[in-house]
């Protein structure tokens, strides 16, 4: 009964025998050498992986704060950039009103300068038929006081007519003298 009791003890796997302690000192062993030289170097890989990673957070971080900053800087360019163009478009306006004015009163002399000159030649011209009437108008006194006095005169009728006559051509010369003088300066 022994042996058949030591042939049950032997098949029990709960309690360990000397293959279960090499197996275990084996384990140990692996154990060991994992953790001296396999898991150093792969938690070194892991370590400057994770160091990698909070690297590229940072420069995630880094580059997000540089596009808003720049984003930033973009729309105060864009806002001067409209300000400075509004500006310049109220001082193009404000420099063509200028040239419009100073065009408008350079035009107004030049034309109150052609009327002086107008006015001051027509005066010359109205000066000069003046002078001719006049020279005409005395020439035409000789030669009606000479029709005068070449004529005879019978009778007091004759010599109102004469003189009537005279007159009216005297005041016809007044009229067109008048006239052109009027239209002249009209012009």
């Amino acid at each position: 009964m022994s042996a058949g009791h030591t042939l049950a003890d032997s098949n029990n796997f709960l309690i360990p025998d000397g293959t279960f302690i090499a197996e275990l000192v084996a384990f140990a062993i692996i154990l060991y050498i994992i953790a001296k030289y396999i898991v150093p170097p792969a938690q070194k890989v892991l370590r400057e992986r994770q160091a990698m990673i909070d690297q590229q957070a940072k420069d995630a971080d880094s580059a997000r704060e540089k596009l808003a900053e720049a984003e930033a800087a973009y729309k105060n360019a864009l806002t001067e950039a409209r300000v400075e163009a509004a500006q310049i478009r109220e001082n193009a306006r404000a420099e063509a009103q200028r040239t419009v004015d100073e065009l408008r009163q350079q035009a107004q002399e030049e034309s109150a300068r052609i009327i002086a000159r107008g006015e001051e030649q027509l005066a010359r011209q109205r000066t000069a038929i003046v002078r001719e009437l006049r020279a005409e108008i005395g020439t035409l006194a000789v030669e009606l006081s000479e029709k005068i006095v070449d004529q005879r005169l019978a009778t007091d009728a004759d010599v109102r007519a004469t003189v009537d006559s005279f007159i009216a051509g005297l005041q016809a010369t007044d009229s067109a003298a008048a006239a052109s003088s009027t239209a002249g300066s009209e012009s």
